[in-house]
């Protein structure tokens, strides 16, 4: 994929729906009893793993004509024929382990090379303690289910994820099951839980906050309407912000508190956004426009790096465009992304002539207070939001930017190229 400098950017439009409420709304309405309907699911290659994953364990998944999902459950995950593949996304993967241990199945799962990279350890460690019983410290990976003991679970290190599995395992424990996180992750499991019948609570203590689940609640069908996606509508947000003369709104994103670092960061950037919230099935969302703008160098806080670690890469190349330095510092854990993503953010900027400091935990990027120089061809690793956040690079740059292994956006921004060109971008397969 090329991208290269051209006119301003302009428009109105949809992101695809947010990938980690897509994941779970299939997951629970395959473990629910009835059907679940699920308007604006995004239908990258990470979600579809999950409905086939959902599949194999028993349910009816299908897309009706108008877009619309539909999930017919049976209460139960059946042993599936064969190994559960979950592709190159460690949602499915941790969630889905999650939700098979507390079930008398035995499930195998696997992924492609980069997810069998990634690290499995902290989802064992509680589903071993809650009874479960896990062959293998990487993927491929067995589950054996089992009657469950509920648990107190502290994470070790700040995982949605890792919450997630806790608690989709707990539903079907013996006893109450407590996850304390000292610092907050995204808590869309917590939201959607109750919405299928689930009895959850969630309480801030001296210490964190608590999530408790009681077992023993029937999980039945609903119907979710996924939002926008914030992590995919920072990319055609960013580009407006790095071209002169453009203003850009992406309609319908996910604004929750949990999953707004970027964007609070960018306004501290002196990002001129224009945000109008609303509610909506239980999730706050609204539409975000940005407009050209002169940014500046921040420090980022590492306890804001929950609520934004996917958008790292993207704020890193904002970072190029600003006058002074971008300190980004305790996201340690986007070396364990579907590549390493701090050094492979800190070479591709350096491709294209930005200085970058590469730390253990993080980044430092100088920007020089214009476009930097681009011109080159960077190495994605199969990661797509490396391979759409060099492409807004080379947008601003003053020459175009290749990235290889294009057809990885599919696995989170399917449509990515069309509403990237459809906006005023030249942007297009190389």
């Amino acid at each position: 994929m090329k991208a290269g400098p051209g006119g301003p950017l302009r428009g109105r439009v949809t992101a695809p729906g947010d990938k980690s409420i897509s994941h779970r709304a299939l997951l629970l309405g395959g473990m629910a009893e009835g059907r679940t309907t699920v308007e604006g699911l995004l239908e990258g290659a990470d979600v579809m793993a999950t409905a086939a994953a959902m599949r194999a364990f028993g349910a009816q998944v299908a897309r009706g004509a108008d877009g619309l999902w539909t999930v017919d459950g049976r209460g139960e995950l059946r042993q599936p024929d064969g190994v559960i593949d979950c592709g190159n996304s460690g949602t499915a993967l941790r969630l889905l382990m999650g939700a098979a241990a507390g079930y008398l199945i035995q499930t195998e799962f696997d992924g492609d090379a980069s997810l069998r990279g990634r690290p499995v350890d902290r989802v064992i460690a509680p589903l071993s303690a809650m009874g479960a019983t896990v062959r293998g410290d990487g993927l491929p990976v067995t589950v054996i289910g089992a009657f469950l003991r509920g648990l107190a679970y502290e994470p070790p290190v700040a995982s949605a994820q890792v919450k997630s599995a806790v608690l989709l395992a707990g539903l079907h424990a013996a006893s109450p099951t407590t996850v304390l996180e000292r610092r907050p992750t995204r808590d869309h499991t917590e939201r959607m839980l109750p919405a299928f019948g689930a009895d959850l609570s969630v309480e801030q203590t001296e210490i964190g906050r608590a999530v408790h689940l009681r077992p023993g609640a029937r999980l039945r069908g609903t119907s979710v309407r996924v939002p926008g996606d914030p992590s995919s509508a920072a990319f055609p947000l960013a580009a407006a912000l790095i071209t002169p003369g453009s203003e850009v709104t992406v309609a319908g994103v996910l604004l929750n508190p949990l999953r707004c670092g970027l964007f609070q960061t960018l306004r501290e950037m002196g990002a001129e956004l224009e945000i109008a919230v609303r509610e909506d099935a239980g999730e706050p969302v609204g539409d975000v426009t940005a407009r050209f703008s002169r940014l500046r160098g921040v420090v980022v806080p590492p306890e804001r790096a929950p609520s934004m670690i996917d958008e790292y890469p993207i704020l890193s190349v904002l970072a190029a465009f600003a006058e002074g330095t971008t300190v980004m510092r305790g996201v340690e854990d986007l070396r364990r992304k579907e590549t390493d993503r701090i050094t492979a953010v800190a070479t591709g900027l350096r491709a294209c002539g930005v200085e970058v400091d590469e730390e253990m935990d993080g980044l430092i990027v100088h920007g020089r207070g214009r476009p930097p120089r681009g011109g080159a061809a960077v190495e994605t690793h199969g990661d797509h939001r490396l391979a759409m956040g060099f492409a807004v690079l080379g947008l601003g740059a003053e020459a175009a930017v290749t990235v290889d292994r294009a057809e990885m956006v599919a696995t989170s921004f399917p449509g990515f190229v069309a509403m990237m060109g459809g906006l005023g971008a030249d942007v297009a397969p190389a």
